[in-house]
């Protein structure tokens, strides 16, 4: 298989993800042990500790508001030290984080501050990953390989679901600070392995380093330097950093410019990562324990949380051959309908016939009991919805919307949106779903419901192009219910031997490219 060794690469440098899923399933666990409760909580009026909604906040949204200053601040690194040594440092950075909560004794300033300072690595890793992914896939898998990293997220949020349930009963703070010690050892993996990783080619090109390039082309599709399709890839990755870079060095204002239709690819960017957050399902994910004891079941909330976790590890599975079959957009419509209809339904019927929160499980009526397991059902519907479609494409569309000379930074700002509006939920949705319980919900279904309008009117379908075809659809300002049969035009590229010389002449443009080349000149000016 000629990709092999790229498919390799995209998968391990992916792992990034792992860290991120793993880290937001820990702490949902974390706070319900009653060790981690005696010593972070308040000594409330009946003699018993108590993690206070205000408390849990902190605890929860720290870690995302250091991911949004790590995903804005990758873009400083990442052009300069290179994707691959950007990762590196990034990792480390989540690693001491981790050090500083594990080695927390009482002190919950100690812990969020380690939980701020491992979310900026987790927020950095947030963009590089789709950023290398995007530049060393090859065009025809790309959707696929990007999935990967919403797949190792789940992945490591089903595996942090069952180390909870594995320690939740120890006796001790070791029954988190297993879990959460954890960590480290997921980041010593992805430090060490990305020493064996090739940097982006795209990158390389671009700081000038051709020799190193071309070798990283080479490795990427496991081939000879001198295979003719290492200079064909060389040849048309020239071409289009020649003309990404007519204009001198790109800014952050260069990513909202009318340039190439930037400013509304940045757009959709940033506004199908506020989108994703918004979905609900990150509302399971963080509070899913706490929020299910109140639902009545007999079920331990750690072996619901495991079912979810499963679910969602399952999911992303068919996400992996949809991505290049039914394409983004259609994937993002099925999806927010179908996860409006879960969330709408289980808000009315949570409100409708749960008991209040605090009830003893034997006084639950049948009413009760049979409402819990509705709101469960339809909770776990919803999470597989998302982690099928809303979960993965748009981290798919982020890795491939932009052109080389502003990629980092766009991509830098819909991560920043990712976790910005994560920070806002994490924070806020305990204090809410306090006061009017499930039909906090109810939020969510409107949320999806903008969802499903925006995608139809501005998402168009990247399904099957390569970067540089991506910035003609745009330049061309098809219309994005239009964008599924969108054909682009022929790059006029020559071929090479194995020596890289050019073995057939390219083809003189038709008359019909010649007027489309003049009217995309026009519009561009």
């Amino acid at each position: 298989m000629a990709n092999k060794k790229a498919i390799l690469f995209c998968m391990f440098v992916a792992f990034g993800g792992w860290l991120f899923g793993y880290d937001i399933g820990v702490i949902s666990g974390c706070l319900i042990m009653p060790d981690f409760i005696e010593r972070f909580g308040e000594l409330g009026e009946d003699g018993q500790y108590y993690l206070s909604s205000h408390r849990q906040s902190i605890i929860t949204s720290l870690l995302s508001a250091g991911t949004f200053c790590g995903a804005l601040g990758q873009a400083l690194t990442s052009d300069r030290l290179g994707r691959k040594v950007s990762i590196q440092v990034w990792t480390v950075i989540f690693t001491i984080g981790v050090i500083i909560q594990t080695a927390t004794d009482r002190s919950i300033v100690q812990i969020t501050v380690g939980r701020f300072v491992a979310g900026l690595g987790v927020g950095a890793l947030s963009a590089l990953v789709p950023l290398y992914n995007g530049e060393a896939a090859p065009k025809k898998i790309r959707g696929a390989l990007l999935v990967l990293y919403q797949l190792q997220i789940i992945s490591g949020l089903f595996l942090s679901y069952l180390i909870d349930l594995a320690t939740h009963a120890v006796k001790g703070s070791a029954s988190w600070r297993v879990p959460v010690g954890l960590q480290v050892v997921w980041g010593v993996v992805l430090i060490g392995g990305m020493f064996f990783l090739p940097e982006s080619p795209r990158h390389l090109l671009g700081t000038n380093r051709e020799a190193e390039a071309k070798k990283a082309i080479a490795e990427l599709n496991g081939c000879d330097e001198n295979d003719p399709l290492v200079y064909d890839a060389m040849e048309e990755l020239q071409v289009a950093l020649r003309e990404e870079n007519e204009g001198g060095k790109a800014t952050w204002l260069e990513c909202f410019s009318s340039r190439n239709m930037l400013w509304k690819r940045t757009g959709n960017g940033i506004m199908l990562q506020f989108i994703q957050q918004l979905n609900g399902q990150n509302f399971y994910y963080y509070y899913g324990d706490t929020f299910f004891e109140s639902a009545g079941t007999e079920l331990s909330p750690y072996v619901i949380q495991v079912i979810l976790g499963g679910v969602s590890f399952i999911g992303t599975f068919p996400a992996l051959y949809l991505i290049e079959t039914w394409g983004r957009r259609r994937s993002l419509l099925l999806g927010a309908a179908m996860e409006a209809t879960c969330a709408l339904i289980a808000g009315l019927v949570g409100h409708y016939t749960l008991a209040p929160h605090g009830t003893p499980i034997d006084q639950l009526t049948s009413r009760n009991k049979a409402g819990g397991d509705a709101l469960i059902a339809f909770a776990v519907l919803h999470v597989l919805s998302f982690s099928v479609f809303w979960g993965p494409v748009p981290w798919v569309y982020l890795g491939e919307s932009f052109p080389l000379r502003v990629r980092s930074k766009s991509i830098a700002l819909g991560s920043a949106s990712n976790w910005f509006w994560n920070f806002m939920l994490s924070y806020f949705a305990p204090r809410i779903a306090n006061d009017i319980g499930p039909l906090i919900l109810l939020i969510f279904f409107g949320m999806l419901i903008f969802g499903y309008v925006y995608v139809y009117l501005f998402v168009p379908e990247t399904k099957g192009l390569s970067l540089e075809e991506v910035d003609e659809m745009y330049q061309a300002n098809v219309k994005p219910w239009n964008s599924a049969g969108w054909k682009p035009r022929e790059r006029h590229l020559h071929h090479h031997d194995s020596k890289g010389n050019v073995i057939d002449p390219p083809t003189p443009p038709s008359e019909a490219e010649k007027k489309f080349d003049a009217e995309h000149v026009e519009k561009v000016a």
